[in-house]
């Protein structure tokens, strides 16, 4: 899938994605593929999506694009 960080809080390394049809998914820095533990709210990412605790779904494998 495709789409923009709308949110990310370095401190707790957590953020969220938006897909262009609105969708939303939060993920963990850990989740980024490159190692890194930062990504720039507005950052364009390619992603998959895979179930998390409490029945969710959140955003693995992100790659900048």
């Amino acid at each position: 899938m495709d789409g923009t960080v709308s949110a990310f809080d370095e401190g707790r390394g957590r953020g969220v994605i938006a897909t262009p049809d609105g969708a939303v998914y939060e993920f963990h820095a850990t989740r980024l593929v490159d190692g890194s533990r930062r990504i720039a709210v507005g950052a364009a990412v390619r992603f998959s999506v895979a179930p998390a605790p409490l029945g969710r779904w959140e955003a693995t494998e992100i790659t900048r694009c």
